[in-house]
This record gives C-alpha cells, structure tokens and sequence, in this order.
C-alpha cells in the first residue's frame, strides 16, 4: 500500500510530536512510531527544560554554561538561537497543556543542575518528560491534520537510490522522497510519499549493555540517514548518566536525575567518604562528562560496583514531595532515600551527535529533516549541559517547521518508487542469532567503547562488530524484514559510527576520553606511531 502525505514524521517524542502541530496548520501530516505514542526518549526524561525565565537570570549566562560543557565544540551560533529562543518555546508547551511546577507565589518552582550557573531548569516533579509526552499527545490527537501510525517502523529511507541511480556520499542533490515503513500489525512493508520527511528517532543507548534509554533507542534514524549517504557527526560524543540507578539485571537502568544533586545530593563512596572535590570544585555539580569519569575512576581503584548518592541529610518531606518516582522505585528495592544512601552507576544516556543540520534543521539531503537526540545541531558540542536537550528540539522543531512550509509546495511525491522486493527471502531460522548478536553489540560497546577508551580497544570494538556486520547483513539479504533483523542492524551500524569516529578524534574532549591522548588538541608522539 502507497500513503501520500505533506509531511512524514518518524518518531514520537517532544521532537516530532512539537513539529508535527506547528506543520499540520498548513498540510497533512503522519507521525509513523514503532511502538505506541507514549513510547519515547521523552517520557523518561525526569530533570527538567532549561530556559531563562527568572529574572536575576540573562541569556549570557546560560550560553556561557552551554559553551562550557561542550568543551570547545559547541557551534556558538547554534548556542545563542537556542538559548534566546527558549522562552517563546516555553509559552507554546504550555500552550499545549504542559504543567510546570509553581512555587506558592506562583513563579516557576525552577531546579539547579550540574553545568549551570543558576536556577533554570523547569520541571513537572521528577517526570516531567511524562508530562510534556502525555500534553502533546493530547494535542496530536486532538489535530484532525495529523493521522498516527503506532506499531510502524521505518526501515530505508526513499531517495534516487531507489529509481536506479548510483548514490554515493559524495553525490550532490540527494532527495528524500518518503521511506520504506514495516506495519508490525501485517508483516507488510508499505511505501510512504512525503514532499517533507523529519527523522525525530530519538537516540542510541540500546547499543550498549547499559542504559538508561528505553528499548526502542536503537539508532534507527541515523543508520537509515548513513545507509542513504546522509552527512552524521560527531558520534564519538556518548554521554554516560553518571546517576543510573545500579541494580543488576535491569534494562534500562532506572534514572537518578541531576536535580538530586542540585538538591543537594552528594556522591560518596562505600565507606561514606565524598570524593568529588578531587577531581572538580564544582563537586557532586560538576557537569556530567566530569562526573562520570570520576565515579568511573573511583569505582576502578576500588574494586566496587557502584558508588552512592546521598540526600539523607535533606528534609525527609520535601524529598519525597520533589521526587515522589524516585522515592517509590527505590522503596520497592528496599531502599528509604530519605534514611538510606542511593546506589548508581553511569550508564549510556545520550548521543551529542547525530545526523548532521543545519540552522533550519535540514539533514544534508534534500527534503530531509532531523530533529532531537537523533540529529546534530552543534548546541551541544563534546557534551551536553543538562537539560538543554528537550528545549533545543521544541527550538529546533520551530525552526524546521517555518523552513518546511516555506518549501513543501515546491516538492511533489516521486510515484516512480518500487515496491519492497522480498523474492527469495524467507524467515530466520533461528531467533536465538539475532538476540545473542545483539547481546554482543552491548558487550562489545560497553567493555571497549565506554567512559575510557584507548585505540587498542577500539580497534578490537571495531574487529569484533566486523563479523557481527557481515553476518547480520548477510541474514537480513535472504530473510522475510522483521523490526528484530532491521534493529540489530542498525544498532550495528550506528556502533560502527561511534568507533570510527572516535578513532578518527586524536585527543581527549568532553565526552571522549583516551589513553592514548589524554590532552585536547595533542598529536600522539611519532616514536608511538611506530
């Protein structure tokens, strides 16, 4: 079956889902989404939005904090439309339906998180993913523009690629004319025409053993833009949440948000002891790359698994009134947050990088869209100040969406696309291959490509995931697509983008760290290179 629409948005999150009403006022619009609407990096995010809006606060300082993080790789233009943008954004959420926490005067109830210089983060209590998640699907359905397609997965991308044409990455004037969608309902594989198409996908964490993204964060959008020799960068730049809950056996790791230690939370080690002042001044709210390699460093020396967040010395009333999710998932393990120290552990949490955009959120293909943890917009550079994620995609979903409808007339559907051919193919014969791979993209990540990496272990990352390459590639040729064959795929493809990458960056920069070079902008020795 052919589908015809205005726009095409894949994925369901705060970056698609904000696009998605800001484009259906002018044009038909399907949101495609693998699972159900609610399922998305956006609903589990606890912390907050970040944005200006006290009045002691200034713009300056917000970039200043954004420029800080980022370590030198921050686009400052990017920086600066996005932080003097963020308050215009904040109307049109709340527009939407979206409840910020109020303090008894009636201003924002705002938190303090690590990177920042003041008080800017809004929140809903310690869910406030949920609660922008849960507006603007009210809103969506609400929009008689806007048609949903849940229980869908995008497979490829439809470009000249598909009419006969050799595309390579250097060739000019690639367009994007829809995508191949999989109705996980049928088993059928149906074509979706679209004049615009915004790859909002969310992130990668699902290519390593732990994480604390959902399981459907799988790299899709950015496999599908590299398969379609789309422009993505920057992918050494993985930032690991250095406050996952550490619990054995749980996938994904449950969050302990950053504003716990802006509350006031201190990390400590086993016997008790704080250790943060040895490796930052800022301590327990330094920003995440620092923090994280501290933990990972203390944890190393020591021989321990995890090391502990503690906010017992905070009123026991007011904790749980501000992070009621946290102190009941706790409880359930045993653990009275208000009496008992809180074990966690980093664990992989967001993509810095993505599929490359430019100012109007255009992928290096034409009519191509990205947006959200999925795209690369240059706000965040080698690491990401916290919280600055959720309002660069409803900025960024502004910006596409008055680019777009400045040129969707323009475009018209391509009817000359094929129909997906599976001659030849026929159902794996064992389901146990692509879940025992996929387990081993998650092993090899982990172990070599983590918080601390060294050319020796990337180039065994790399070797491993080469075999893994050729047979899923090999099986998914002559096997009937199921989403399990096109997810280990892509978390294949996207591992792949996180090693080279990171073997191409000779120094050590926010988020990436090596032995190797463990300074920014040092050339490893000649006599090494031998």
């Amino acid at each position: 079956m052919t589908f015809k629409y205005d726009f095409l948005v894949i994925g369901s999150g705060i970056a698609g889902m904000s696009f998605a009403l800001k484009v259906a006022k002018q044009g038909r619009v399907a949101i495609v989404c693998k699972n159900s609407l609610e399922e998305a990096n956006t609903f589990y995010a606890q912390g907050g939005i970040a944005s200006v809006t006290n009045p002691w606060d200034n713009f300056e300082n917000h970039i200043k904090d954004t420029l800080v993080a980022g370590d030198g790789i921050c686009d400052a233009t990017v920086v600066e439309k996005v932080v003097r943008e963020a308050p215009a954004q904040i109307k049109e959420l709340i527009s939407w339906g979206v409840d910020f926490d109020k303090d008894e005067k009636g201003n924002f109830d705002l938190h303090k998180e690590g990177g920042h210089s003041d008080f800017r983060i809004l929140h809903h209590k310690d869910n406030t993913g949920a609660e922008i998640q849960l507006s603007l699907i009210e809103a969506v359905k609400a929009n008689k523009n806007i048609d949903v397609f849940d229980h869908h997965f995008a497979i490829e991308i439809l470009t000249q690629h598909h009419l006969g044409k050799e595309v390579t990455r250097y060739t000019p004037g690639i367009e994007c004319y829809g995508v191949y969608v999989l109705d996980q309902k049928t088993n059928h594989i149906d074509i979706f025409l679209s004049k615009i198409t915004l790859m909002a996908t969310g992130g990668i964490g699902c290519i390593y053993k732990t994480t604390t993204n959902p399981l459907i964060a799988t790299g899709d959008g950015i496999a599908m833009v590299y398969r379609a020799k789309g422009e993505v960068k920057d992918m050494e730049f993985v930032q690991f949440h250095p406050t996952a809950l550490y619990h054995p056996g749980d996938r994904p790791s449950f969050l302990i948000t950053e504003a716990m230690r802006g509350y006031g939370g201190v990390l400590r080690t086993r016997d008790g002891k704080e250790f943060m002042h040895k490796y930052d001044e800022r301590k327990s709210l330094a920003p995440r790359d620092i923090v994280a390699r501290a933990i990972d460093t203390e944890m190393k020396n020591r021989g321990d698994d995890c090391v502990y967040l503690d906010v017992t010395h905070k009123d026991p009333e007011k904790t749980k009134k501000h992070f009621p999710n946290i102190y009941e998932k706790c409880l359930s393990l045993g653990i009275d947050i208000t009496k008992d120290y809180i074990p966690v552990a980093p664990a992989a949490h967001y993509l810095c990088g993505g599929i490359a955009v430019d100012l109007n959120g255009e992928s290096s293909i034409t009519r191509l869209y990205a947006n959200g943890e999925c795209a690369c917009t240059g706000l965040h550079g080698a690491n990401r100040l916290a919280s600055n994620s959720l309002i660069e995609a409803v900025v960024y979903a502004d910006a596409a969406a008055k680019h777009a409808l400045s040129k969707f007339k323009e475009y018209h559907f391509e009817e000359r696309i094929p129909i997906w051919n599976d001659e030849g193919t026929s159902l794996p014969e064992e389901m146990v291959l692509i879940t025992q791979s996929e387990k081993e993209v998650g092993q090899i990540m982990s172990t070599y490509v983590g918080i601390v990496r060294s050319n020796l272990r990337l180039k065994r990352a790399f070797d491993r995931l080469d075999i893994l390459y050729a047979e899923t590639e090999n099986l998914f040729q002559r096997s009937v697509v199921s989403r399990e064959i096109c997810e280990l795929r892509n978390i294949i493809n996207v591992g792949y983008l996180v090693i080279r990458q990171a073997m191409e960056r000779k120094e050590s920069r926010g988020l990436h760290c090596t032995l190797d070079y463990p300074k920014k902008n040092t050339p490893k020795p000649s006599s090494k290179e031998a």
